[in-house]
């Protein structure tokens, strides 16, 4: 099984944002900070999901039974129900769900703060990366 840890975060609402993906499974780990640009917090929140969906696709994981954590309620429910409140993370939401469905066994998860502090601080890192590519 592949766990994938997500997070997404920004400095400011909106603000400076990144995303943060650890993935790890098959006798493997992997980190990825990737810094993307100025959003909510929210916002963030669905393109660390999507960014990590696109990532696992790229490297062949469709076939594997695959397991997304995230500690962010708003995309946990919003993917479950497969239906975003606000209409602004509609259209996030229906890119991501597009992308699950590429997935023979996909899971999303809920999980506290704490479970996630591994994504939490590659997200952190890739603000501070994006702050510094502003400069």
């Amino acid at each position: 099984m592949i766990e994938v840890y997500i997070d997404g975060a920004s400095a400011g609402n909106p603000g400076p944002s990144g995303a943060g993906i650890f993935i790890k499974g098959n006798g493997t780990a992997e980190k990825f900070s990737l810094p993307l640009g100025m959003m909510s917090n929210h916002e963030a929140e669905y393109h660390a999901f999507i960014k990590a969906l696109e990532l696992c696709l790229e490297k062949g994981y469709s076939h594997s039974v695959v397991s997304f954590r995230t500690d962010s309620e708003l995309v946990n429910k919003a993917v479950e129900k497969e239906f975003a409140k606000n209409k602004l993370y509609a259209p996030l939401l229906e890119q991501a769900l597009k992308l699950t469905k590429q997935f023979d066994l996909f899971f999303m998860k809920w999980i506290p703060s704490i479970e996630n502090k591994v994504a939490d601080e590659l997200a952190r890192l890739a603000i501070r990366k994006n702050i510094l590519e502003e400069e």
